[in-house]
């Protein structure tokens, strides 16, 4: 289904459950879509743990553009989808999250849009090679607990342990989070567990 955002369209998927508990949003990184191997995962477990989850392509990947331009842009969008989507499930809690840089969107957005809780997967604390350049502002400035869970070979960083309200770091994994991806899965199922 498409919603129509200040910058443009941006296209969501729908899985849902027969008595949900909780809504789960998710949305992709800079480069890749929505059906990255760790958010599939994320949705087969949440779906298993009574969540509803909607999945985002967001206006600047519909567009065709590799880049997500400007955070206030991006953010704007993403708020204005989750208007929508919180009408459409009222009373649900919302855990919101993504991967790469969709994890800072969940992130910088949490607290504007109602959200309960935050899921940042493959966290990028920092441009490869730069950690003079570091992102863990946007964890802690957060305003809702936050999970991160990053693989400890990630050229993009690992978050410290006290940015975040959990931090699990999956030994052998990549930024992509594709070796096990089902193990991303339940540890994100059992850290919204606790949120419905």
């Amino acid at each position: 289904m498409r919603f129509m955002t200040p910058r443009g369209p941006a296209l969501v998927e729908f899985d849902e459950v027969e008595r949900p508990r909780l809504l789960l949003v998710l949305t992709h990184g800079s480069a890749g879509g929505v059906d990255a191997p760790d958010l599939l995962a994320v949705r087969d477990a949440a779906l298993g743990a009574g969540a509803v989850v909607a999945r985002v392509t967001q206006p600047f990947r519909l567009a065709g553009a590799r880049a997500p331009g400007s955070a206030a842009r991006q953010d704007e969008a993403w708020e204005a989808v989750l208007g929508e989507l919180r009408a459409r499930w009222p009373g649900l809690p919302l855990v919101q999250g993504g991967r790469s840089n969709g994890a800072r969107v969940a992130c910088r957005t949490a607290k504007a849009v109602g959200a309960v809780a935050a899921v940042a997967l493959a966290f990028p604390l920092h441009p490869p090679g730069r950690p003079e350049k570091s992102r863990a502002g946007e964890l802690r400035e957060a305003g809702v607990d936050v999970l991160v869970v990053n693989g400890d070979r990630d050229p993009f960083g690992v978050p410290d342990a006290v940015d975040a309200a959990r931090l699990v770091v999956l030994p052998g994994e990549g930024h992509d989070l594709k070796k096990n991806p089902a193990r991303v899965g339940e540890v994100v199922a059992e850290w919204i567990a606790g949120y419905v």
